[in-house]
């Protein structure tokens, strides 16, 4: 059983936040809420979403398992207007998605859950160092390595106390420094990797500008970022391995 009245901002939110790394996905219909899971078919990137019952104008879910192609879902999302609210009713016997949208009626065909690619394990890293910043802060520091360097070095610097960000292309360079004054909170530790540039505008994409972003850090160890949406209700946590460096 599911049947649930979302928001439409908060539907989008949701399926972009998945859709910048896979194209389709399993979707926990758990009584506390939504929960989703996905990784890249290479590996690099992997997602963790979960959305409380909270975040919905109501909510009713047994634990059923559903596919869904995301590029479909996002369309008849988008046709929603901004307020609006989307109804879901899912036909268990049909594998079928009804979802209304002011009088717009659409039959949304699932996808078998054991076609798609399996759900991976969040590792538990403990990484040394914690930076916590706005959303539009990654963004402009995103763009600037963007715009010398299909890579980005990440890192922190203990003895200063600041938050760093490098690209170096073949004749430019970027360098951009956060100190505590400019961050909400830094937690120093050994930190600093090379990232893949392409995985984390991606990313950066689903990150709303006002947004408050946790970015865990370590040497050479894959990135954490975790941001909340849905006012709260929402939480969405990206991993992305680094590219590691030979000496």
């Amino acid at each position: 059983m599911f049947k649930a009245i979302v928001s439409a901002e908060t539907l989008t939110s949701t399926l972009d936040s998945i859709s910048v790394l896979v194209d389709e996905c399993k979707i926990h219909l758990e009584e506390e809420g939504l929960e989703i899971r996905a990784v890249d078919p290479a590996n690099v990137g992997m997602v963790d979403l979960s959305l409380d019952a909270a975040a919905f104008e109501s909510y009713e879910a047994d634990g059923g398992l559903i596919g869904v192609d995301l590029s479909r879902l996002e369309d008849i999302a988008g046709m929603a207007e901004s307020g609006q609210l989307i109804q879901f009713e899912l036909d268990e016997e049909t594998r079928k998605l009804h979802i209304q949208i002011d009088g717009l009626e659409y039959t949304l065909a699932l996808i078998d859950p054991d076609s798609i690619r399996q759900e991976p394990d969040i590792p538990d890293l403990d990484l040394p160092a914690e930076v916590v910043l706005e959303g539009k802060d990654l963004n402009r520091s995103v763009k600037a390595a963007d715009m010398v360097s299909d890579h980005i070095a990440l890192g922190v610097d203990e003895s200063e106390e600041f938050f760093y960000v490098n690209a170096e292309g073949d004749t430019d360079d970027v360098h951009l420094e956060l100190t505590r004054d400019d961050l909400i909170d830094l937690q120093v530790g050994p930190a600093r990797s090379l990232f893949s540039l392409d995985y984390l505008k991606d990313m950066n994409k689903a990150i709303p500008a006002d947004t408050e972003v946790t970015l865990a850090l370590g040497e050479e160890f894959p990135i954490k970022m975790f941001f909340g949406y849905g006012d709260g209700n929402g939480q969405v946590t990206y991993m992305l391995a680094p590219r590691i460096q030979s000496d």
